[in-house]
Parts: C-alpha cells; sequence; structure tokens
C-alpha cells in the first residue's frame, strides 16, 4: 500500500503540473479520450478524488458509502464541471486532492482492511483505495494529450497495471511487445502493437 501511495503522490504531481501549464483555451482543446475535453478529464479526476474519499469514510465509519450516487449523477458531475471556468475547476481539483490525502492519512490501520465498494460494486479492502487512485492519476495525465505517454509512466506501475487490468479483462495471456505500449492496449488506449484485437474502452 506505501508503494500505492507514492504513486498517488507523484502522479498527482505530475498530473497537476500539466494542467498548472493549461490556459482556458488550451484546457478547452479536445483530449485523447473521445469525446472528452481536458477539462472533463480534470473534473472526472477531480470527482474521482471526492468518490474515492467516499470509500475512505466508508472504512473509517463502517457507514456504506457509494463512490457515486448512480452513474448518471458521475457523469452530470463531470458535465458540470466541464463546464466550469479553468481556474474554478483547478480549485475543485486541488480541493480535492488535499481532502483525499487528508483522508488517507487519518485512517488507521485496523480499518485499512474493512470493506467497501468500487464504482463496479466489487468488494475490496480499503487497502485498494490508493491503487484505485493511482491508476487514475496516472492514465490521465496521458489522456490530458500534453504530451506525456505511457513511456513516462514508472516500470513498476505499469507492470502492475498489466497485471490488473489483464485479470479484470479475463486475459489469459497479452500480446508481446513494449511494456508501455501493452499497458497502452490493455487499457483501450492508442498503441503500436501489431495484429492485436481491439478490447474496447477501460475506466
Amino acid at each position: 500500500m506505501l508503494r500505492s501511495r507514492k504513486w498517488v503522490e507523484d502522479g498527482t504531481r505530475l498530473f497537476t503540473a500539466q494542467v498548472a501549464a493549461l490556459d482556458e483555451q488550451g484546457m478547452a482543446q479536445p483530449s485523447l479520450l473521445p469525446g472528452w475535453t481536458r477539462k472533463h478529464v480534470v473534473a472526472h479526476v477531480a470527482a474521482n478524488a471526492e468518490a474515492l474519499g467516499n470509500l475512505v469514510h466508508w472504512a473509517k465509519t463502517g457507514e456504506p458509502t457509494p463512490m457515486y450516487p448512480s452513474r448518471e449523477q458521475r457523469d452530470a458531475d463531470i458535465e458540470a464541471g466541464a463546464a466550469l471556468p479553468a481556474s474554478r475547476l483547478v480549485a475543485w481539483l486541488e480541493e480535492a486532492v488535499r481532502e483525499l490525502d487528508t483522508a488517507m492519512d487519518g485512517l488507521s490501520g485496523t480499518r485499512w482492511q474493512a470493506e467497501v465498494r468500487t464504482a463496479q460494486g466489487k468488494p475490496v479492502p480499503a487497502t485498494a483505495i490508493p491503487w484505485l487512485r493511482a491508476r487514475e492519476v496516472w492514465l490521465h495525465t496521458v489522456d490530458l494529450g500534453t504530451g506525456v505517454t505511457f513511456a513516462d509512466l514508472p516500470g513498476e506501475f505499469l507492470t502492475e497495471l498489466v497485471a490488473d487490468v489483464q485479470a479484470q479483462r479475463g486475459l489469459t495471456t497479452v500480446p508481446d511487445g513494449p511494456l508501455p505500449e501493452v499497458a497502452a492496449y490493455l487499457t483501450g488506449r492508442p498503441h503500436s502493437l501489431v495484429n492485436a484485437p481491439d478490447l474496447g474502452p477501460w475506466l
């Protein structure tokens, strides 16, 4: 878990640095995710921090607190965030990041073993929360389309990501190729692998 917390810290730092370098016009440009601008990506990452904060609250109190009230509300919140001026959107992101970090710092050792449920309804121990956040910040840094690629992400993180996505997709094997390209392929992002069947989007 400590390794995942470090990945959250490093990934968040890179994501926020990429966002901070964008002006209003830059934030309004298309991201690498179909139909989403960079503002959509930032809004999603901010909303995800709040959603994972709900899981921390669940683990701390035992009170079931889903990540999102519904898929429809999640999507509506992202659209609302994408309509904000860049300065307000960045302020939301920064506040959500601080609150999640504080919440995770405040979770005691025993409560990290409490069971919570992901947005897909999968039961996981609270120790999975940092990993869920690490995936978000690193992948969506690439999705911003500001020049960061999978090759810029930590190798150990990519190895963990490939194993995670392979298990979630139920794949017994993955194509041969450079680790960053395999990670991009498995997560439904553009890649250079040849003759790899389309897997569809993920995360």
